[in-house]
C-alpha cells in the first residue's frame, strides 16, 4: 500500500510540475472525445427523430406509387408514370380485406393568393379517408368531409406555412384563396407537421379530389380512369401487412392486366419495411460519424506518445535518482503508464462534459437534434484510458529501461 501510494505521489507531483506538457497531453484526448460524443449524438437524435416521423404514419399504413415510363430504351424513376387510377382505389376499398382507410391523392402547382398575400403552392386532392391514413392533425376547423367530397365542394385546408404565409395577421377560418382561376373558402388550418416520410403538408392546400381537375391537376387515362400520384391504405392490423400486400399486389397486377410481377407498373412500400431500412441506414451512418470523430482520438493518442517520450528525455536525471535509490524498472514502467492513463482519463472527462453542452447547446439552436446515451459517455472514457495505456506503453518501456549511471549524467 505504502509503495502504491509513493508510485501516484510521483505520478500527481509530474503532472502539477509539468502543467503545460499535461494540458498538451490532454488537449487531443478532449477534442478527440467531444467530437465522438457531439457527432455520436447528432447521429442518434437523427436516427430517433425519422424514425418517429415514419412511426407516426403508423405501422399499419401500406404506401402505393406508380410505376415508371420507358421511351426508346430510357427508363425513368419510379413514380414517374401515370399507371395509378382513382378507381383502383376504389378496387382496393372494395376487394381487399382487412383494409380500413384508403386515400388516394393528386396534386398541382398553383399561385395561391389571398388579398395582397401571394406564394407558390402545393394543391393536393384528398379524399376525407386522406387525414387518418396520413395522421393529418388539425389546428383549427374541420377537414374535409364525405359532403365536401360528393359535392365537389370549393373548400381548402391550408398547411401552416401557407397559413402564415397568406395570412400574417388574421384567422384564415371562413375566408377566400384564389388558386389558380377559382376561389376557395378555408375551412380549416392543419397542424404544423414539419418533414415526413411523405412529405410535409406545411407548404400545402389540400382541397376534395374530386374538385382538383378545375386545376388540372388530374388527368384521365384512355379508358377514361383518373390518373391520382399516390394511394395510402391503412389496414387494420399490422399483423396482416404481408398478406394485405399480396391482395393489393394481385388485384393491380389484374386491373393493369399484367401477368408477370416482375413488370408491375405499380410500387407498394410499408411502413414496417421503411422504419427496418431507416434504421439500418441510420445506424451506419452513426457508426461512420463515430469512426470520423475517433480519428481525432487516434491522434490525440500519437499526440501522447510524443509528448511523454519528451517528458521522458525531459526527466532523466529524475528516473537516475529514483534509480539509484532502489527503484525497480517496474516501478518507473508503472510510473510513466499510470500518469499517461491518468491525463487521457481527466482528458476524456473534460471532453465528456464539453461534448455533453456541446450537443445541448445544438439541440437547443435547434440545428440538429441530440441525444447523448450513456454508453456513449462510457465507450469514449474508456477508449481515452485505453489510448493513454496504448500510446503511453513505449514511453513508460523506454523511461524504465534507462540505466541509472548515464542517467544522472544528464544535465
Amino acid at each position: 500500500m505504502t509503495k502504491l501510494v509513493g508510485l501516484l505521489g510521483a505520478v500527481w507531483g509530474g503532472v502539477i510540475t509539468h502543467k503545460l506538457r499535461s494540458f498538451l497531453t490532454m488537449l487531443g484526448i478532449v477534442i478527440g472525445v467531444a467530437a465522438v460524443i457531439i457527432l455520436m449524438a447528432v447521429g442518434k437524435g437523427t436516427t430517433q427523430s425519422v424514425v418517429s416521423r415514419i412511426s407516426s404514419l403508423g405501422a399499419n399504413t401500406l404506401f402505393i406509387s406508380p410505376g415508371f415510363t420507358q421511351t426508346s430504351g430510357v427508363r425513368t424513376a419510379f413514380g414517374s408514370a401515370n399507371t395509378l387510377t382513382q378507381e383502383d382505389a376504389t378496387a382496393i376499398a372494395q376487394n381487399v380485406d382487412n383494409v380500413e382507410y384508403v386515400a388516394p391523392s393528386s396534386s398541382a402547382t398553383v399561385q395561391a393568393i389571398a388579398g395582397d398575400q401571394n406564394m407558390r403552392a402545393t394543391v393536393t386532392g384528398v379524399t376525407p379517408d386522406y387525414q387518418q391514413v396520413y395522421s393529418v392533425t388539425m389546428a383549427e376547423g374541420d377537414f374535409i368531409t364525405s359532403d365536401d367530397y360528393s359535392s365537389t365542394a370549393r373548400i381548402a385546408i391550408l398547411g401552416a406555412t401557407v397559413a402564415t404565409t397568406l395570412f400574417p395577421d388574421s384567422d384564415p377560418l371562413g375566408q377566400q384563396v384564389r388558386a389558380g382561376n377559382y376561389i376557395f373558402i378555408v375551412t380549416g388550418v392543419a397542424a404544423s407537421s414539419g418533414q415526413s416520410l411523405q412529405g410535409s403538408t406545411d407548404n400545402d392546400i389540400l382541397i376534395p379530389l374530386s374538385t382538383l381537375p378545375l386545376l388540372g391537376g388530374q388527368t384521365l387515362t384512355k379508358t377514361g380512369d383518373h390518373v391520382v400520384r399516390s394511394i395510402g391504405v391503412m389496414e387494420t392490423d399490422s399483423k396482416d401487412a404481408t398478406q394485405v400486400t399480396n391482395d393489393i399486389t394481385t388485384l393491380l397486377l389484374d386491373r393493369h392486366n399484367i401477368s408477370d410481377p416482375t413488370q408491375a407498373d405499380f410500387r407498394i412500400t410499408s411502413v414496417e419495411a421503411l422504419l427496418a431500412s431507416v434504421n439500418s441506414i441510420t445506424s451506419q451512418l452513426t457508426l461512420l460519424l463515430g469512426a470520423i470523430a475517433a480519428i481525432s482520438l487516434l491522434v490525440g493518442g500519437i499526440g501522447v506518445m510524443n509528448i511523454m517520450l519528451v517528458s521522458v528525455l525531459e526527466r532523466t536525471r529524475e528516473i537516475g535518482i529514483r534509480k539509484a535509490l532502489g527503484a525497480k524498472e517496474s516501478d518507473i514502467w508503472m510510473q510513466f503508464l499510470i500518469e499517461a492513463a491518468f491525463l487521457t482519463f481527466a482528458g476524456g472527462i473534460i471532453g465528456v462534459i464539453i461534448g455533453w453542452g456541446g450537443s445541448y447547446v445544438i439541440n437547443r439552436l435547434g440545428l440538429f437534434t441530440t441525444i447523448v446515451t450513456p454508453d456513449v459517455i462510457i465507450l469514449a472514457v474508456s477508449v481515452s484510458i485505453g489510448i493513454g495505456i496504448f500510446f503511453g506503453f513505449y514511453p513508460a518501456w523506454n523511461a524504465s529501461r534507462l540505466e541509472p549511471i548515464k542517467a544522472l549524467r544528464t544535465e
